[in-house]
């Protein structure tokens, strides 16, 4: 028996914000979507709970030759987490973790400016974030979107989600402040399953919504502060 069955992933927002009504109307909540998928989420819980609406970009740092396995993470706001550990294990030269740093940083550089146009990217600083995504999995996505923001100096780092596995919410609250999983099914096969509808969420579609969340709020995010690596 499944403990959740959604139609969509705006009926999976709709839900998941009845799990977050502590944080409505609060000024210094922001809701942060991970694309694709996690945006519609996101953009239902924003607009449930009176709060702004961003998107926050991750992309992984693969080995090369052995993509899979990540050796860092980039993410919005010119953040980079690295795996110190993967990197001297396999001799991972300063070049070649440049090399793909810059590849990785050009895709989400390009996602980011298709998806905000130019509205600028809302700042972090301070705020109670709800890191919002459709489900987890392994939660790899998540964890290294929590990394990246924690260097931006977040007043609290919710993770929020409308199913997921127990261990994978589990591994995640060593990271985060708080970990909001609206079902935890014993026999997770994956996020789909959950899904009447888990049709693939466009890029075109992210950038309407996060057009009509800033237009709702009527007026432009303010500029972010961005912790730069050295």
């Amino acid at each position: 028996m499944r403990h959740a069955y959604f139609d969509d992933r705006a009926d999976a927002g709709r839900e998941l914000a009845r799990k977050l009504q502590a944080y409505a109307h609060r000024p210094e909540v922001l809701v942060l979507g991970l694309p694709r998928g996690g945006v519609p989420v996101a953009f239902e819980v924003a607009a449930a709970l009176g709060a702004p609406l961003d998107v926050f970009l991750v992309r992984k740092l693969g080995v090369p030759g052995r993509e899979e396995l990540a050796m860092g993470a980039i993410a919005s706001g010119g953040v980079r987490v690295l795996n110190e550990d993967v990197i001297a294990a396999l001799g991972i030269s300063t070049a070649t973790l440049a090399a793909v740093s810059a590849a990785e940083e050009d895709t989400l550089a390009r996602r980011e400016r298709f998806y905000r146009g130019d509205r600028a990217r809302l700042d972090v600083r301070d705020r109670i974030i709800l890191l919002v995504d459709d489900g987890l999995a392994t939660g790899a996505s998540m964890c290294a979107a929590l990394q990246a923001l924690a260097q931006q100096a977040p007043r609290r780092l919710v993770v929020a989600v409308p199913v997921a596995p127990p261990d994978a919410c589990e591994r995640l609250r060593p990271q985060a402040d708080e970990v909001v999983c609206g079902s935890l099914p014993a026999d997770f096969q994956g996020v789909s399953e959950w899904y009447r509808d888990f049709s693939q969420t466009s890029d075109a579609e992210v950038r309407e919504l996060l057009e009509r969340a800033a237009s709702s709020a009527g007026g432009r995010p303010t500029q972010v502060r961005l912790d730069r690596r050295p």
